[in-house]
């Protein structure tokens, strides 16, 4: 019987075969424009692959037989390298931010904090919410609880509460993340120079004192004057 020694499976997923490394009996093989050419010896497909001055690249090694395909594979590499760039650029480190209140922290500043956590959940981190009691306050843990299902209805739409307000230690706290389809509001843009600029001009021309004086037609005609 015929056996094909092609190694262990960790040393098939440590690295590509490529042209001569290849050992399999018989290979099934891909032009380089995806079209199947048949199953044959790897020998024979090396010859087909150095007539078209290309490599001989086994893509699926746990196929039967396994796959190769005719590839560029210098070039190959090099585009699979810049993809897996690209995605590590494009990858978004999620990080759990905290806001921290007491029970005598006042409405102002809740308002404040709550619209810190939509900054954070707009740049896509999930944020801790928490209150710490101190001293006597740790019998009034309702207040706590209060305070954060208030802030929980504030941000209804735009977060969703991953883990319920729950005591520890100290501290009370829920965490949130940013509800899927949310959209955080756009900033306002300040005036640019020129918008400015014309701004001020027409203040200048509807602020400006004016004489009435008549034409020789009899009709009025308006004359502004700047100072």
């Amino acid at each position: 019987m015929n056996r094909d020694f092609r190694g262990s499976d960790r040393d098939r997923t440590r690295e590509t075969r490529v042209n001569e490394r290849i050992r399999a009996r018989e290979v099934r093989l891909i032009d380089e424009n995806g079209v199947m050419i048949g199953v044959m010896p790897p020998p024979r497909a090396l010859d087909i692959a150095r007539e078209r001055n290309l490599d001989l690249v086994e893509i699926s090694p746990n196929a039967v037989p396994p796959v190769c395909k005719l590839m560029d594979y210098g070039r190959y590499k090099y585009e699979q390298a810049k993809k897996e760039n690209e995605a590590r650029k494009n990858q978004k480190t999620i990080t759990l931010k905290e806001i921290r209140m007491r029970p005598r922290t006042d409405d102002h500043d809740i308002d404040v904090k709550t619209r810190k956590i939509q900054e954070f959940l707009a740049e896509g981190d999930r944020v801790r919410v928490s209150v710490q009691f101190k001293g006597a306050e740790m019998r009034h843990p309702d207040i706590g609880r209060k305070m954060l299902d208030e802030i929980a209805e504030v941000l209804k739409g735009s977060a969703i509460i991953e883990r319920n307000p729950m005591m520890e230690g100290r501290m009370m706290s829920m965490i949130v993340s940013r509800a899927p389809g949310w959209e955080p509001p756009k900033k306002q843009l300040p005036p640019t120079g020129k918008q400015h600029n014309t701004k001020r001009q027409a203040d200048t021309v509807t602020s400006a004192p004016q004489n009435n004086q008549h034409s020789d037609n009899g009709d009025v005609t308006e004359t502004s004057k700047e100072s």
